[in-house]
């Protein structure tokens, strides 16, 4: 079994490859004086020690430490912004920024040491219990930004306030006279999909609205999720007349889907989205949506990195951010084509 990183010195690996410390500290400084046979020994051993030289931790210096951002499945509206917002607060705080993309490499987070990075942000990525157990051998803080998934152990994470999200935006749709609204989320397991979804039901018994099992989908946070999604809602005999979807992305399909059954937005029916992104600002019409405070919480995951990449203690492991609900021109209340059935 590997050393653990935190017990092993230059002369533990000096003694396993049977060379001086001198030795071990010119390859781990990448001197060129060792003999090809020699390096290739040593750094054998340091890789499987898990071992990681101080030098590699702080050769920026204090004042520009290095932050590794990465995040999966495209550079999207959602993540574009917040990687904003992270940009952003590194250069009013003097740190420098380095966007990547997570590696199923087995010494990933090892790598990331040796290239210099002081801490980890994820957007939204999915870490498991093996990536964050390599995270924490290699003294790699990491913070993730509105997780798709909260891990068991206690990761650093920033999120918004999602249920209070999911039930604004449907008692702002019950408030206008709807009752027939339906939830079109993201994937089901993910948890801020759950609390959304969660927001809306609370919301929906609150005011003692039905929800029919064939209300309530879930697939990504696409625009092919809304479209695949609102063409059977509004295939359904007794069709919503609003759709509460789980992201503007979602809600832009949804909005297409209806016009290509002839009905309009938000005369026949009304579309809530989530994020309030540039697709939300620019959709025709304007969507209705919650916002998330983007670049407000990649700001929050980059200072509470950097806290952590100082060896700081922060108050709390799990920060939320409050929503908000932006109402525009895309919902209404019901209109005579809405309460139909079928094709409506």
């Amino acid at each position: 079994m590997p050393t653990d990183a935190r017990r092993t010195t230059l002369a533990t690996i000096a003694r396993a490859a049977g060379v001086s410390v001198a030795t071990v500290s010119k390859v781990v400084n990448d001197r060129s004086d060792v003999a090809p046979q020699t390096r290739a020994r040593v750094l054998e051993l340091l890789h499987r020690h898990d071992y990681f030289a101080p030098v590699f931790r702080h050769t920026e210096g204090p004042q520009s430490p290095t932050i590794e951002v990465q995040f999966a499945g495209g550079l999207r509206p959602y993540v574009a912004e917040a990687v904003e917002g992270i940009v952003d607060a590194a250069a009013e705080l003097g740190a420098a920024v380095v966007i990547g993309t997570s590696s199923p490499a087995p010494h990933w987070a090892r790598d990331l040491v040796t290239a210099g990075r002081r801490a980890l942000i994820g957007v939204t990525s999915v870490y498991t219990e093996a990536h964050l157990k390599a995270l924490a051998r290699a003294g790699l803080p990491a913070v993730v930004l509105d997780p798709l998934h909260l891990p068991h152990n206690r990761v650093n994470s920033v999120g918004a306030t999602n249920f209070a999200g999911g039930l604004a935006a449907t008692q702002h749709l019950l408030s206008l006279g709807h009752r027939r609204v339906a939830h079109l989320g993201g994937p089901a397991a993910a948890a801020c999909n759950q609390a959304r979804a969660h927001g809306y039901r609370a919301a929906m018994e609150a005011a003692g609205a039905p929800v029919p099992s064939a209300y309530v989908r879930s697939g990504e946070f696409t625009y092919g999720t809304g479209l695949a999604g609102a063409a059977e809602l509004l295939g359904l005999e007794e069709r919503p007349t609003a759709i509460f979807a789980g992201n503007d992305e979602i809600a832009l399909g949804v909005i297409e889907a209806a016009r290509t059954r002839g009905l309009r937005v938000p005369e026949d029916l009304s579309v809530v989205g989530f994020d309030d992104t540039l697709l939300a600002r620019t959709a025709s019409p304007p969507l209705t949506t919650v916002r998330q405070p983007l670049r407000e919480m990649g700001g929050v995951a980059l200072r509470t990195a950097l806290r952590l990449a100082n060896g700081e203690k922060v108050e709390s492991h799990h920060i939320e951010l409050a929503t908000e609900l932006v109402a525009r021109a895309s919902t209404a209340p019901p209109g005579p084509r809405s309460g139909g059935g079928g094709r409506g």
